[in-house]
């Protein structure tokens, strides 16, 4: 299983039947500023990586309802469905663009590249920039080495945001943490951070552990994906408490992909009425999510169980 798919659907089902009064409302999501960058946003974003899955008709009407229910958080990149779904929000959101705030990414390691790539999501966007500009998917030290290389990425967003095309610049990945930690040690002037917290995390190869407490102290701008695992975490946790246990975690907000209404409602609702976890109640969580740790739930890390030292699976292609 690779998706919340069946969270949402019951749920939109029995809205269905019910009194229109049974319906989400508007407003409500808690806000929280974003680290340094000093922008207030939901705590739960709408994001693009899930939208391969299902119709652009289906895609902007999650945009708009997610807009309508008041996330102004959205996040997106132009690996996602092969740039289609930067269209997708560019389709939706231009009359809406001062109220909300735009993230898109970059796979690309050179200047030349990460330029370009930059110039097409903003095309595709709509916009003449974007609110967060990311290095996507950082993975590998090599990658780390390619980014600060003479001609590397690193010059195209410390350009873009000088020229005002990204008001902000951070890093995303979901490999191995200790990456992260190498990033953070090349760069100090990131905005921002986007990592995989859930609560199976700290079982196995942790984000939460290693990364975490560092970019709690330079201040950056926390975002967390993964928040269900991909739908496995499921087996052991509910819906709510694996968002309760990401939002109790000293984080900004976590970017959540929607394929339906009804998910997007669902999450819209545990958010408003979220409350802190406790500490016991966190380590609650944990123990009941390590049931189920490891690579077999975590496909997008790097493998630390293969003997040889090798990861025979391929490489991760999801958001």
């Amino acid at each position: 299983m690779n998706r919340r798919v069946f969270v949402g659907g019951a749920f939109a089902g029995a809205a269905a039947l019910a009194a229109p009064s049974a319906r989400v409302k508007a407003g409500g999501i808690p806000t929280r500023v974003f680290g340094k960058t000093g922008v207030s946003l939901t705590v739960i974003g709408q994001a693009g990586g899930r939208f391969p899955l299902i119709e652009r008709d289906e895609a902007r009407a999650i945009v708009r309802r997610a807009y309508d229910l008041g996330i102004n958080y959205f996040d997106n990149a132009a690996a996602y469905w092969d740039g289609r779904s930067e269209e997708v929000f560019g389709d939706v959101l231009p009359p809406f663009r001062k109220d909300v705030f735009i993230t898109t990414k970059s796979v690309k390691r050179t200047r030349k590249e990460a330029e370009e790539e930059l110039h097409a999501s903003l095309r595709r966007l709509k916009t003449d920039y974007v609110d967060l500009w990311q290095i996507h998917a950082v993975g590998e030290m090599e990658d780390v080495d390619k980014i600060f290389a003479p001609g590397g990425a690193i010059e195209a967003f410390e350009a873009a945001k000088k020229a005002g095309k990204a008001r902000f610049i951070g890093f995303t990945g979901h490999r191995d943490p200790h990456v992260h930690v190498e990033m953070l040690k090349r760069y100090g002037q990131y905005d921002t951070i986007l990592m995989p917290l859930h609560a199976a995390d700290p079982a196995y190869l942790s984000f939460e552990k290693i990364v975490l407490p560092m970019a709690v102290e330079r201040g950056l701008g926390i975002q967390g994906m993964k928040n269900f695992g991909n739908a496995r975490l499921l087996s052991a946790l509910s819906a709510r408490d694996c968002l309760r246990y990401v939002l109790s975690l000293p984080i900004h907000c976590t970017a959540i992909g929607c394929t339906t209404i009804g998910q997007l409602e669902d999450d819209v609702r545990i958010a408003q009425s979220f409350r802190q976890a406790a500490p016991a109640e966190m380590d609650d969580l944990r123990q009941r999510a390590a049931k189920v740790k490891g690579p077999g739930l975590e496909d997008w890390k790097r493998n630390v169980e293969v003997r040889a030292g090798l990861d025979p699976r391929p490489a991760y292609a999801g958001g």
